[in-house]
């Protein structure tokens, strides 16, 4: 027997026998949703416009761009100065990302977005700026009720995006974007 067999037999033998996972029936908070979700976003240091958001968001996007920022822009109502690209070094200049959500949970303020909603996987990340547009209609209570709406059949990538990029990992220091966006706007149609 070679050592790696010595080694896996080994932790087999100490393995812990299989058990179901625990059911976890926890009933979802359903009054004012949107109330929630607002009160997440603002909490995780993102901000929500919900008062017509899709004329908003259009007249950000033409204020920005106006102004010379650069935008990509993946809802089909908003129009950024610039392509997706297909290679991602090219978006190491943009300075706000338009991106699409699929659904969105009230109690942490998080956002399901996909590859195709994004367009290209590192967009919600490479960008200084996140503009995320969702659907009232999508929005749901809890991350139990949103992992029974996720559906990974087509998707490449997913992942779900709450507030700006943060980390207080180096000396206990808050630092805002190391790791992503240093803005986060949902955008709630």
């Amino acid at each position: 027997m070679s050592s790696k067999s010595d080694i896996l037999a080994a932790l087999g033998s100490g393995a812990l026998k299989p058990h179901p996972l625990p059911q976890v029936e926890i009933a979802p908070r359903l009054d004012d949703l949107v109330g929630q979700f607002e009160a997440s976003v603002k909490a995780v240091g993102g901000t929500l416009i919900r008062d017509n958001a899709l004329a908003a968001l259009q007249q950000q996007v033409a204020s920005l761009v106006a102004d010379g920022q650069q935008v990509i822009s993946q809802v089909a109502d908003v129009r950024g100065n610039r392509a997706t690209p297909e290679d991602p070094h090219a978006l190491r200049d943009i300075n706000y990302a338009v991106i699409q959500g699929e659904l969105a949970v009230a109690e942490n303020g998080a956002v399901w977005v996909t590859e195709q909603g994004a367009g290209i996987r590192i967009a919600p990340f490479i960008c200084e700026n996140l503009l995320l547009v969702v659907r009232a209609e999508q929005l749901v209570a809890n991350m139990h009720e949103a992992l029974k709406r996720v559906n990974l059949e087509n998707v490449g990538y997913g992942t779900f995006i709450s507030g700006p990029s943060k980390t207080a990992d180096i000396e206990q220091a808050l630092v805002i974007g190391a790791h992503g966006a240093c803005t986060l706007t949902v955008y709630l149609l």
